[in-house]
């Protein structure tokens, strides 16, 4: 181990900077939000370090360095780009036993500042010893997108109630499987939703629980949307949630890229859910989640898209709401918002399309419920989920309430995926474009489909156009 990593607690002590350009004050930045008291070495400062200075945030000293500038301080940085300044800050430092950081020089530093990740009071400090800095801060940034911004908050709450835990009589074994229990349970959702009385509460109920010997698990329900398809589109909270997750529930539709993300000694069960193909009821699964949620297991339902996008995730959330199971939902990219993005087709434009409007393909040939003349109208775009089976009904209504036969019309199918196709034509082509295509696939009509000539940016080699393509409009 080459240095010994160590939390400096700097409330109020002096601290010196030399330099005055933006190097500095990155560094001054991060001594004052550690509550360090801190001085300037400079003649010029540029306009950020000038402000807090007028401000009386920074004592500056407008002159050459010298050694005694030194005297008293408990940490010093030395910020210039001269290698002469920075050699004598360091000897003046060891002379003093005084801690020296000269940027970007192990050599010339008796310590150095790693990449951290800031959850205060939760700090994480990474460091590869000066060897590799860049590739500290590709790390941090992993840990930064893995680690909740509501940890610090935990923390907290967690210090304040360890006092009120030990004087329950508890054995330290039995807290330490207290605050596991309320680190990967109920206390630390209600945290993140930010119900600090909810969260102290749930402690209080824990600690009741392991005094009196009747410890019992409190389940809940995750209801995460894993967006259309590709990993990269899953939302930070649904990663964090699916890498907790004792089981996870997820639908046909969700990729195996995104499942390869759950927690690796998670239980993951398919409940099945293509179109004309149920492999598992709704009430099954409800009554899964129910159950699963009762043993007291954080429980993960990973839909493809948003679950209240065609998802029936309201329904599963009535399920659990009557059985008195908390839960939380996160949403996802919808397929008609990524399908359409990934395809190069603006659901509105000035130009062409002031509405946007989004149904399911699951229609019934005597279905009243829509609105055809609604639906046909130009000047707005139309995405119709799960209408492949249904092209040729869905050609004919549109074109019969008043649609122009030559609107421009596209199929998208595994949208966001590497092997994404998209099918464009006219709208009098619909149902003999989507022969042949398959599931998951997404059929959008309008103008604005013809700007994916213009935009179309993702897997160019697998845009299809039918033979008997649209004339663009003028």
């Amino acid at each position: 181990m080459d240095y010994l990593p160590i939390f400096a607690k700097l409330d109020s002590l002096p601290c010196l900077v030399i330099g005055g350009g933006d190097v500095a004050w990155r560094k001054i930045r991060m001594l004052k939000k550690a509550g360090a008291s801190v001085s300037i070495v400079a003649f010029d400062l540029v306009p950020s370090i000038l402000a807090a200075v007028e401000k009386g945030d920074l004592v500056w000293r407008k002159e050459a360095f010298i050694p005694e500038h030194l005297n008293g301080m408990f940490l010093v940085i030395a910020a210039t780009d001269d290698p002469l300044i920075n050699e004598s800050v360091l000897k003046a430092g060891n002379a003093r036993q005084i801690f020296v950081n000269v940027v970007d020089d192990t050599s010339k530093s008796s310590f150095i500042v790693p990449s951290i990740v800031d959850r205060n009071p939760l700090l994480i400090a990474i460091s590869s010893s000066g060897h590799a800095p860049v590739l500290a801060r590709l790390l941090r940034e992993k840990f930064e997108s893995l680690i909740p911004s509501h940890f610090g908050r935990l923390a907290k709450l967690a210090g304040a109630f360890r006092q009120t835990l030990k004087s329950k009589m508890i054995p330290h074994s039995g807290r330490r499987k207290f605050w596991e229990t309320a680190f990967n349970g109920r206390f630390n959702t209600l945290v993140a939703q930010g119900d600090e009385k909810g969260a102290n509460a749930e402690l209080e109920r824990l600690s009741e629980d392991h005094a009196q010997g009747s410890f019992s698990l409190q389940g809940e329900v995750a209801l995460i949307g894993a967006g259309p398809g590709s990993a990269g589109l899953l939302t930070l909270r649904g990663l964090q949630l699916m890498q907790e997750a004792d089981v996870v529930l997820y639908d046909a539709l969700v990729s195996d890229e995104i499942l390869e993300l759950c927690r690796r000694d998670a239980s993951l069960i398919c409940v099945g859910k293509r179109a004309a193909s149920h492999r598992v009821s709704q009430n099954s699964i409800n009554e899964q989640l129910v159950t699963l949620a009762r043993e007291g297991k954080r429980v993960v339902r990973l839909k493809g898209g948003d679950p209240f996008m065609f998802g029936r995730g309201g329904e599963e959330l009535q399920a659990l709401k009557k059985c008195g199971i908390p839960f939380q939902v996160v949403p996802g990219i919808t397929a008609g918002l990524g399908g359409c993005a990934y395809a190069g087709i603006p659901l509105t434009h000035r130009d062409f399309a002031q509405t946007a409007i989004f149904i399911t393909g699951h229609l019934k040939q005597d279905d009243t419920s829509l609105r055809w003349k609604t639906l046909a109208r130009k000047d707005q775009t139309l995405v119709i989920y799960m209408g492949v089976m249904k092209s040729a009904y869905i050609q004919q209504q549109l074109i019969l309430h008043g649609r122009d036969p030559k609107t421009p019309v596209a199929i998208i199918e595994k949208a966001t995926l590497s092997d994404q196709k998209v099918y464009k034509g006219a709208l009098s082509e619909l149902a003999s474009l989507a022969e042949g295509v398959h599931s998951p696939a997404l059929i959008v009509l309008g103008e604005v489909v013809q700007l994916a000539e213009q935009l179309s940016w993702f897997g160019h080699s697998s845009s299809h156009t039918h033979e008997h393509a649209y004339v663009p409009f003028e």
